[in-house]
């Protein structure tokens, strides 16, 4: 069997909304990310009027980190970007060699981004039960990340044969374990049901990660993630709904480090000595050598055998061949028996 080659992460810094509606911070945003070492950066991508009614309330936790009465609709229209303002942040990526990413949330920023040359397309959790959307963005003919928070496996099965039926093979969709809680509990994370996502549905899986810290995310690049999305703020105080939840330009870092590690260290997973361990090989292992002086024509046992380093000579695994044959020469003490006897 050949071994796979191994795989490389793909660390998304999700910008989101962190740039409260500002240009600049979106630009801002995108040198941090290249920066750190991300390979792309993430932006949500919305009209407020098309994504919420004027009813449509705050999640807990937008109430809590963004103040204030109003519903969704006025939190959105503070954070929403223009078109001319993706064109940009677009144009900035491509300066600073980072992949410009975004997820659409409706079928105007569908149209959009698909003007704007992406390499992929990301599905929020927030619409995976959209089958209209979902089949709009399958029409796209681009591989796609999907975001699986809050739903059910049933649910995430259901959304895959849409986006299939819709012209996206299997092969071109990544799923994400994800649990839209900002910030995530550890003891919610459940980061075993990102393997049962991939042992379901055959599909390549990642993690989008609303915990605090890198840790969760670096375990899930161990446990064999292709993706890690997490969120990235210049402040962590600033006001919006997400910064709470993100990380900071140089822990991102830290992040982005740690999982090269693991990627590094999780290699093709064929079982065999490395170049540096061949050269141990001689020092570190044993050869059969003669335990005392033999005689030629001595029968050779456990009496006069011994186990001894370096292991030039004959291996220690033929130790049952050599037991109860004769000597065909004089061994002098700690002389590695030889390899054609017989």
């Amino acid at each position: 069997m050949t071994a796979a080659a191994p795989a490389h992460v793909l660390v998304i810094a999700e910008a989101g909304v962190n740039h409260n509606g500002s240009l600049a911070l979106a630009l801002e945003l995108v040198d941090a990310a290249a920066a750190q070492g991300a390979d792309a950066v993430k932006f949500q991508s919305f009209r407020a009027e098309l994504l919420a009614a004027p009813d449509a309330p705050r999640a807990g936790y937008q109430q809590e980190t963004t103040g204030g009465t109003g519903g969704q609709l006025e939190m959105l229209r503070a954070l929403e970007l223009s078109a001319d303002d993706h064109r940009r942040i677009a144009a900035h990526c491509r300066q600073r060699g980072i992949e410009f990413l975004s997820s659409p949330f409706d079928a105007a920023s569908i149209e959009l981004l698909a003007t704007l040359d992406l390499k992929r397309l990301k599905v929020p959790s927030g619409e995976l039960l959209d089958v209209p959307y979902l089949r709009r963005v399958a029409a796209l003919g681009l591989p796609l990340i999907v975001s699986t928070g809050m739903a059910t496996l049933a649910e995430v099965g259901a959304a895959l044969d849409v986006l299939r039926a819709a012209g996206c093979p299997r092969e071109r969709i990544t799923v994400l374990h994800c649990s839209t809680e900002y910030p995530t509990p550890p003891a919610d994370v459940n980061l075993r049901a990102m393997l049962t996502l991939r042992d379901a549905f055959g599909v390549a899986v990642g993690y989008s990660d609303h915990t605090e810290g890198i840790t969760v995310a670096v375990a899930a690049a161990a446990l064999g993630a292709v993706v890690i999305e997490k969120h990235l703020t210049l402040d962590r105080a600033l006001p919006g709904p997400d910064h709470r939840a993100s990380l900071e330009p140089g822990t991102f870092g830290e992040m982005v480090r740690a999982v090269r590690l693991v990627e590094a260290a999780l290699g093709d997973g064929v079982k065999a000595p490395t170049a540096g361990e061949l050269e141990n090989i001689a020092a570190a292992r044993k050869s059969i050598v003669a335990a005392r002086t033999i005689a030629a024509g001595e029968t050779l046992d456990a009496d006069n055998l011994a186990v001894k380093r370096p292991g030039t000579g004959m291996t220690p695994l033929r130790w049952d061949d050599v037991v109860g044959l004769t000597a065909s020469r004089a061994y002098r003490a700690d002389e590695p028996i030889d390899e054609a006897l017989s």
